[in-house]
């Protein structure tokens, strides 16, 4: 699914460099090339402050202790997604409101979430899933209606943009209160082993965050806030400082690799592939998945895997069929949508290192099985 030995021989001598400079200096957590990876995020992202973390779940946990939200608070989130984003908000004793998904971009329903808001809701998170911006521009006045917060979880989105209807373009992940994003390996932009990140332009919530990740320290032995110990350690920022520069043209190669793939599936009958903006940029491809409609996914999975193709259902299972997760306020007829997707989705091969052999190879195979 990913090549991530491909994309390593490519910056080898680079990231071994990187990696080699720590060793040398024994500086493994917070060191220079943790705020240099920082100083070059925020540039990048062109968001105040950049708060490194051990994951993109600490980044999630971290972000709604920061804003102080309190057992019982109702956070609304898509039921089509990751375990992780409703884990922490159920760690943290709030109450996790799952609301269904758009059948065209497979974001979180702006009306879902407009109907599912009551006097005990206290914030959104959206997810860009799949490396596709949410609508934040809704998502956001919607919370500014409402007096909300909104947590962007950006763990598959870095570098996609979002594009308001007055023409301004912002990354994805800068754009609510709070922001938070992963760097495991698979991930658009990815370090060697677990890492993460908060954004946000709030300076008094920045320094709250910077106190949780640090064991609510500020100063040693001084516990000003209840924390955790969540910090990126030095040799992840040495690799993310030489694969940072070169996220523009990862998410270009995916880009360039999803309208391959679709040039050669669209139209088919049974196919519906993901749609590519050519203007916004607001896509980056974290996945690239299809739906398979009247015709045997499950089939053409177990066909792709017999020819060596990698592929995966994300996710097979809705949040709210999820035993953790089951509550009696949800019922099936408030979800046909995710129902329904996860009945059809099927992810084929993404990242920076396919090429047009590859692409053919796999595209050839799907069309074999469908049109047999």
């Amino acid at each position: 699914m990913v090549d991530l030995k491909g994309q390593y021989d490519a910056i080898k001598e680079t990231v071994n460099t990187s990696i080699q400079e720590v060793l040398d200096t024994n500086a493994y957590i917070n060191g220079p090339q943790v705020h240099s990876f920082q100083k070059s995020l925020e540039d990048y992202l062109g968001v105040k402050h950049v708060i490194p973390c051990a994951n993109g779940t600490d980044a999630l946990q971290i972000a709604m202790m920061g804003l102080g939200l309190q057992p019982g608070d109702e956070v609304i989130t898509a039921d089509f997604t990751f375990a992780a984003t409703v884990e922490v908000i159920a760690l943290l004793q709030l109450t996790p409101v799952l609301v269904d998904v758009d059948m065209h971009n497979m974001n979180i329903n702006i009306d879902k979430i407009r109907k599912a808001i009551t006097p005990k809701t206290k914030a959104i998170v959206p997810v860009h899933l799949f490396g596709r911006a949410a609508n934040m521009e809704a998502i956001m006045a919607l919370a500014k209606e409402h007096n909300l917060y909104v947590i962007e979880d950006n763990a598959q989105a870095i570098g996609a943009n979002c594009k308001f209807s007055d023409g301004t373009k912002k990354k994805a992940g800068t754009i609510g209160h709070v922001g938070a994003t992963s760097f495991f390996p698979s991930k658009n932009l990815g370090c060697y082993g677990d890492g993460g990140a908060i954004f946000t332009n709030d300076d008094a919530l920045a320094h709250t965050l910077r106190g949780i990740v640090n064991h609510g320290m500020y100063e040693r032995y001084h516990h000003d806030v209840v924390g955790v110990n969540s910090r990126l350690d030095s040799i992840q920022a040495a690799v993310l400082n030489v694969k940072l520069p070169l996220l523009d043209q990862y998410n270009k190669a995916r880009q360039n690799a999803a309208r391959k793939y679709t040039a050669a599936l669209e139209g088919h009958k049974n196919i519906i592939a993901p749609s590519i903006c050519e203007i916004c940029d607001c896509h980056v491809f974290h996945q690239y998945t299809l739906r398979i409609v009247d015709a045997d996914r499950n089939g053409l999975m177990q066909h792709l895997l017999d020819k060596g193709i990698p592929c995966a259902i994300y996710y097979p299972i809705p949040l709210h069929s999820q035993k953790a997760y089951a509550d009696a306020r949800y019922k099936e007829e408030d979800f046909p949508v995710t129902n329904q997707l996860v009945q059809e989705v099927i992810s084929l091969p993404m990242h920076t290192e396919l090429d047009d052999e590859q692409i053919q190879f796999i595209t050839d195979s799907v069309l074999e099985f469908l049109n047999k």
